[in-house]
């Protein structure tokens, strides 16, 4: 005899899933450096977690090209940065995959550090808000195809680098905002580069 139960579909239970792997790693990695920062007092971020014009016999000097991504001034800044990466990072890495994500990360790094070495003496770089630029403009790209422009491409340049680029010059305060800009330079990038190609057809 059947049981009264037995028409009946159990809910799967619901379970957490580790999504976006290079996405969670870079932002424990945010978390780490932050409390490591304020448990020395911000001798951790002077010494490796930002990035300034320096020797180039110090063999810091190349690490701090990379890491300092990692550090933030304090946990309002790192919480600002994390929303943006958490909220986008996820989505692109399913849809780029965790290597290109991991590319972009470190291509923004990289970039936002020797641009700002090459042009200024005096400026410490500190943060992750190039990556921040990097993933809003790469996120527009996921509708491009080849041969269009998508209008939400135009817009979120327009508005995003455009605003960036009004601050660097009429605001005076502590955010770098040539760090916005090239990285979202190397996000557009990105995406432009790995644009689908438009499929076309031949018949014999």
């Amino acid at each position: 005899m059947d049981s009264p139960m037995s028409g009946i579909q159990r809910r799967p239970k619901w379970r957490i899933t580790v999504n976006a792997k290079v996405t969670l790693a870079f932002a424990a990695l945010c978390v780490l450096a932050t409390i490591i920062n304020f448990a020395t007092n911000g001798a951790a971020n002077r010494l490796v977690f930002t990035t300034y014009r320096s020797s180039l016999t110090d063999p810091l000097t190349y690490l701090r090209l990379f890491t300092h991504v990692l550090g933030h001034a304090d946990f309002e800044h790192l919480m600002n940065n994390m929303t943006i990466i958490l909220l986008l990072g996820p989505m692109l890495e399913e849809k780029y995959g965790p290597s290109t994500i991991c590319g972009v990360i470190l291509l923004s790094a990289l970039c936002t550090s020797l641009v700002n070495a090459l042009l200024f003496s005096n400026i410490a770089l500190c943060g992750a808000s190039g990556v921040c630029f990097s993933f809003i403009l790469l996120s527009s790209f996921t509708s491009f195809t080849e041969g269009e422009i998508p209008l939400t491409f135009i817009l979120v340049a327009v508005l995003f680098l455009g605003q960036q680029i009004i601050n660097g010059i009429f605001v005076q305060d502590n955010i770098s905002y040539l760090s916005h800009i090239i990285g979202g330079i190397v996000g557009a990038g990105v995406g432009f580069g790995l644009r689908p190609k438009r499929q076309t057809s031949i018949f014999s």
